[in-house]
């Protein structure tokens, strides 16, 4: 019997020890079992990269609850690290936010973040957002907390407010979203360090800094953002871009000179990735079985 904690009980003690929490986007599976095995605390899988990869759509209340639970069950299968797993609004209203709590949780993730945008949602570094009132959102997050099997699976309340209604409105719903049971708070899309000082200093749980190379959000080092008080950062979107500007560079190459010979891209070595995919598993089984 396995008596190991769950990857949400791990989560929950780094937290509760006070590390800082690092969690890389992570948008398909080559992404995710690359991270794994790299000693991150968590990963985030983002909804921008994920309904890209798997839908090739944007990130605007496009994918439902099917394509996305899917996803996060496979990648919670395939990675030993705990996955953080956004749910966007929770696909509808309260019933639809019990309803995606249970699956999210029974798919393995160790954490699910619900936000308080308007249907259908958009991504929180882009315009026109718009958000629910501050209260629906509060009974979608005590909704959330009830639902949930293990007081272990963490819930995270994220408000867009800040951008369209300013931060004292975001903190104020911040405070909200936490009396309503929020393991752990996200305001998004604050523009400053004075911004992001006031958002860390005003909760008692722990705030997430949503680090958006290119976003609306200042990029600053892990130590100040712990000094700002943050407790966690995830960066959805570094990944994805890294990956798509190697491959315009790769594949700018084979269309210039019909070669890989003169790509100056680093490349994985195919040994090595092929290891990553669990090809080993594959020779150890043909030698024991099939070459017997």
């Amino acid at each position: 019997m396995d008596t190991s904690p769950s990857k949400s009980a791990r989560l929950r003690a780094t937290l509760r020890r006070g590390e800082f929490v690092v969690a890389p986007g992570v948008f398909d599976l080559i992404s995710a079992r690359i991270a794994d095995g790299m000693g991150f605390h968590a990963l985030y899988m983002t909804g921008y990269g994920t309904v890209a990869s798997h839908l090739g759509l944007p990130d605007a209340g496009l994918a439902s609850y099917s394509d996305m639970v899917g996803r996060v069950e496979r990648m919670a299968e395939m990675t030993a690290t705990p996955l953080i797993a956004d749910a966007d609004t929770g696909y509808g209203g309260l019933l639809n936010v019990r309803h995606t709590v249970r699956g999210y949780e029974a798919a393995g993730a160790a954490a699910i973040q619900l936000e308080d945008q308007e249907f259908p949602k958009k991504c929180g570094h882009t315009p026109n957002r718009r958000v629910i009132a501050a209260e629906e959102m509060a009974r979608k997050v005590a909704v959330a907390v009830e639902s949930r099997r293990s007081d272990d699976f963490l819930i995270i309340a994220r408000t867009d407010a800040r951008t369209s209604l300013g931060l004292d409105e975001a903190l104020r719903r911040g405070a909200l979203y936490q009396k309503a049971g929020a393991d752990i708070l996200f305001i998004e899309s604050p523009e400053t360090e004075e911004e992001m000082a006031r958002i860390g200093r005003s909760f008692d749980v722990p705030v997430l800094a949503n680090i958006v190379d290119g976003g609306r959000t200042p990029v600053l080092p892990r130590a100040r953002l712990v000094e700002l008080g943050y407790r966690l950062a995830i960066f959805p979107g570094t990944g994805f871009l890294a990956a798509g500007a190697a491959l315009r560079a790769v594949y700018d190459t084979l269309r210039r000179d019909g070669s890989s010979a003169s790509v100056t891209t680093p490349l994985y070595s195919f040994a090595d990735f092929s290891k990553l995919m669990g090809f080993e598993d594959v020779w150890a089984f043909e030698r024991a079985h099939v070459e017997a």
